[in-house]
């Protein structure tokens, strides 16, 4: 081993980071602390222009503030709120357009129950920010506001209900003729008011002006196009092929295609098709004119006057009458034959109201009740022998009331009647169906002495002298009728003849009754007043004559015994017959008195 050799001892060696050059180290600090200077120059610099915005801004709306479309960003808040109540308090009374589907109309927010709710619009709005990058935001960008709507919910739920009148139903589809060629009509759909969105619309957005869309929802047809034109290729076509026919007893009746048209009906099936139903009353109006011939028609059976002590009875008619549903439940299978297209009418009996065997039973034997009349002439002769060949032939069943004036109908020219004499207001006048009266009182007198029930009757205001006294009867087309109850298990049977000046009228039953008539004496006579009218076609003169005070009792008794079953008197006033005279102008009628009389308006006279 020499002494240069190694010991064995291992020295490591250290990793260390170069030291800057001098230069750098020093440049690097100096950009460092610029750096920083700027900064904080530039925190300053924004800290003064944030609190100077700030303090130029306080008490002022933040910018860019728009309300309904009001822009009110960055003014006073007491100008701004003066802006605001002036434009939205006039939209709120100013007519609003507002659009359902393809329709518009015009309604008043105010009476839709909206309006304004200040305190909660500006809390909406709010105050200045605090957030400096908000600020600084608002320089450049618009806030929208919707004002918070103060509303009367039940003039508001009123208005959203008026709207859905602008609801629209979806139309169909269906087929229709053009006289016998088919056409089809294709769906539309229909579309109804979301009414709480529509709600929520108008409370959000009544102010914002211009058009308002409310939301709505589609409602679809049932009825599809595909099923239109199915129904026209597979049922409205054939059904036109040709005519069908319906054969009757003597006769027959044809739907020709185009009046076949009129009675097909298109529904929907309920699976987007069209199903074929048929309108009934449309082939009956059809149908029927050309088959009545074939029908015979019910008939009462009655009884006519055979001499003076019986009458004999004429059976009566039992109908055959088309049973329309049962011949219509042919319709289907002809319209949809490829054949003959003809099917039977099918008939029915009708029995009449009354049969010939329920007739035999109702003892009409001999004449229980008869009364004359006479004393008219001309026109009061024609309304007489008119309404005595209307009632002559009625039937009054045990039990049941008969009525004049429910039996006769209207009493009018149409019906044969004539312009003839009634009292109107206490004064002679005319009109149609004047006179009907004598053959009431005739009638009335019949029916008194046959011991019918009297059920109603009115006696004249006036005396006539030609009737007996308080035993009379007035009637009034509509207005004053006489009635009487068949209080018996008899039949009636009415005999009312009339020649040129008299009535008779004679009721057949079977006597179970005697009748008496005891009349009363007259009494607290009253003069007549005078009316003077001027001369002319509607002054009739009178002498007039006094009034009274009368009665009349009927006393009724068994037919067989004799025994009194019953004895009533009626008691009757009559009013003076004014004396009427008629005046050229310039007359002296040498009276003073222009008096009106007090009897009822429109009692038939009898002249």
């Amino acid at each position: 081993m020499t002494s240069g050799s190694s010991t064995g001892r291992h020295t490591p060696t250290r990793n260390t980071v170069p030291e800057p050059e001098p230069g750098t180290r020093l440049l690097n600090s100096a950009t460092a602390r610029r750096a920083g200077i700027a900064a904080g120059v530039l925190m300053a610099l924004s800290g003064i222009a944030y609190a100077a915005d700030w303090a130029m801004s306080s008490g002022e709306v933040p910018r860019g503030v728009q309300v309904a479309g009001i822009d009110i960003g960055g003014m006073d808040r007491a100008a701004a709120q003066s802006a605001l109540e002036l434009e939205l308090n006039s939209r709120a009374t100013q007519p609003l357009t507002v659009r359902v589907g393809d329709e518009s109309v015009d309604i008043v927010p105010a009476n839709a129950g909206l309006g304004v709710d200040w305190n909660a619009t500006w809390d909406r709005i709010g105050g200045q920010p605090l957030n400096p990058f908000v600020r600084l935001a608002s320089l450049f960008t618009d806030r929208t506001v919707s004002p918070v709507a103060d509303v009367d919910d039940a003039a508001l739920d009123r208005q959203v209900q008026e709207l859905r009148a602008l609801d629209r139903q979806p139309v169909e589809g269906t087929v229709r003729f053009e006289d016998a060629r088919p056409v089809p009509v294709y769906p539309v759909p229909g579309r109804v008011l979301d009414a709480p969105a529509a709600r929520t619309a108008l409370l959000t957005h009544w102010a914002d002006g211009g058009v308002l869309d409310l939301p709505v929802i589609s409602t679809p047809a049932e009825v599809t196009q595909q099923g239109v034109d199915t129904a026209v290729s597979t049922l409205a076509e054939p059904a036109m092929r040709s005519a069908v026919t319906f054969t009757g007893k003597g006769g027959n009746g044809t739907l020709e295609p185009a009046q076949l048209a009129g009675v097909l009906r298109f529904t929907p099936d309920g699976h987007g098709g069209l199903a074929l139903g048929y309108d009934n009353d449309a082939a009956i109006a059809v149908l029927a004119p050309q088959l009545a011939p074939t029908e015979v028609e019910p008939k009462d059976a009655t009884f006519t006057p055979a001499g003076n002590d019986r009458l004999t009875l004429v059976p009566a008619v039992v109908g055959d009458k088309i049973s329309w549903p049962r011949t219509l439940e042919a319709l289907p299978g002809l319209v949809s034959a490829t054949g003959e297209r003809s099917a039977a009418v099918v008939y029915e009996p009708v029995q009449p109201a009354l049969t010939t065997e329920a007739a035999e039973k109702l003892g009409l034997v001999e004449v229980v009740g008869s009364f004359t009349t006479g004393g008219f002439t001309g026109p009061s002769g024609v309304n007489i022998r008119t309404v005595a060949a209307k009632v002559n032939g009625a039937i009054v069943l045990p039990g049941d009331t008969f009525s004049l004036n429910g039996f006769t109908g209207p009493r009018g020219a149409a019906e044969g009647y004539v312009e003839s004499g009634i009292i109107d207001k206490g004064r002679p006048s005319t009109a149609v169906g004047g006179g009907i009266s004598q053959f009431a009182t005739t009638l009335y007198n019949a029916a008194y002495f046959a011991g019918m029930e009297d059920a109603g009757h009115t006696e004249h205001s006036y005396y006539i002298s030609r009737y007996p006294a308080a035993r009379e009867a007035t009637v009034f087309d509509g207005a004053i009728d006489l009635q009487f109850r068949n209080n018996t298990p008899h039949g009636v049977f009415i005999e009312a003849t009339a020649d040129s000046s008299t009535v008779t009228v004679r009721l057949w039953s079977t006597k179970t009754v005697d009748v008496e008539s005891i009349p009363g004496p007259r009494t607290k006579e009253t003069e007549p007043t005078t009316i003077t009218l001027p001369k002319g076609d509607d002054c009739i003169a009178t002498d007039g004559a006094p009034g009274f005070t009368t009665s009349d009792t009927r006393v009724i008794r068994d037919y067989r015994t004799g025994a009194e079953i019953s004895r009533h008197t009626r008691t009757v006033k009559y009013d003076p017959i004014p004396v009427v005279k008629c005046v050229a102008p310039g007359e002296d009628s040498g009276e003073d008195s222009d008096a009106d009389s007090n009897a009822d308006s429109g009692e038939d006279s009898d002249r």
